[in-house]
Protein backbone atom coordinates (compact mmCIF):
# COMPACT_ATOMS: atom_id res chain seq x y z
CA UNK A 1 0.00 0.00 0.00
CA UNK A 2 1.38 3.18 -0.96
CA UNK A 3 0.78 6.80 0.46
CA UNK A 4 -1.40 8.98 -1.44
CA UNK A 5 -0.42 8.88 -5.41
CA UNK A 6 -1.97 12.40 -6.38
CA UNK A 7 0.62 14.04 -8.78
CA UNK A 8 0.85 17.13 -6.80
CA UNK A 9 2.20 15.46 -3.86
CA UNK A 10 5.85 13.73 -5.86
CA UNK A 11 8.26 14.26 -7.90
CA UNK A 12 8.36 14.05 -12.03
CA UNK A 13 9.83 11.01 -11.86
CA UNK A 14 7.69 9.33 -9.15
CA UNK A 15 4.97 10.30 -11.43
CA UNK A 16 6.13 8.26 -13.95
CA UNK A 17 6.49 5.04 -11.49
CA UNK A 18 3.09 5.66 -10.76
CA UNK A 19 1.53 6.00 -14.31
CA UNK A 20 3.97 2.87 -15.53
CA UNK A 21 2.37 1.14 -11.88
CA UNK A 22 -1.24 2.28 -12.99
CA UNK A 23 -0.79 0.67 -17.09
CA UNK A 24 0.86 -2.77 -15.36
CA UNK A 25 -2.45 -3.02 -13.37
CA UNK A 26 -4.82 -2.10 -15.96
CA UNK A 27 -2.99 -4.72 -18.85
CA UNK A 28 -2.31 -7.26 -16.37
CA UNK A 29 -5.67 -7.62 -14.55
CA UNK A 30 -4.81 -10.68 -13.66
CA UNK A 31 -1.36 -11.24 -13.75
CA UNK A 32 -0.54 -8.38 -11.14
CA UNK A 33 -1.78 -10.70 -8.52
CA UNK A 34 1.45 -12.87 -9.67
CA UNK A 35 4.11 -10.33 -9.20
CA UNK A 36 3.49 -8.97 -12.71
CA UNK A 37 4.12 -5.82 -11.98
CA UNK A 38 6.19 -5.99 -8.71
CA UNK A 39 9.63 -4.70 -10.38
CA UNK A 40 7.61 -1.14 -11.05
CA UNK A 41 6.12 -1.62 -7.36
CA UNK A 42 9.90 -1.75 -6.23
CA UNK A 43 10.93 1.19 -7.95
CA UNK A 44 7.75 3.20 -6.89
CA UNK A 45 8.70 2.71 -3.36
CA UNK A 46 12.42 3.33 -3.77
CA UNK A 47 11.12 6.94 -5.16
CA UNK A 48 8.56 7.25 -3.02
CA UNK A 49 11.16 6.99 -0.15
CA UNK A 50 13.70 9.75 -1.38
CA UNK A 51 11.17 12.17 -1.63
CA UNK A 52 9.93 11.59 1.46
CA UNK A 53 12.83 12.06 3.19
CA UNK A 54 13.52 15.13 0.87
CA UNK A 55 10.72 16.53 2.44
CA UNK A 56 11.84 15.28 5.65
CA UNK A 57 15.05 17.10 5.39
CA UNK A 58 13.98 20.42 4.40
CA UNK A 59 10.88 20.26 6.84
CA UNK A 60 13.54 19.66 9.73
CA UNK A 61 15.87 22.65 8.30
CA UNK A 62 12.82 25.15 8.31
CA UNK A 63 11.93 24.14 11.54
CA UNK A 64 15.26 24.86 12.96
CA UNK A 65 15.34 28.02 11.19
CA UNK A 66 11.94 29.00 13.03
CA UNK A 67 13.12 27.63 16.57
CA UNK A 68 16.48 29.85 16.16
CA UNK A 69 14.21 32.59 15.21
CA UNK A 70 12.27 32.26 18.08
CA UNK A 71 15.17 31.85 20.58
CA UNK A 72 17.10 34.69 19.37
CA UNK A 73 13.57 37.01 19.92
CA UNK A 74 14.16 35.97 24.03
Amino acid sequence: MHSDLSPHLHSDECNILIQRLQNCHKENTFTKFLGACNEIDTELKKCLRKDREVKRRKNKEIAELRYNRIQSKQ
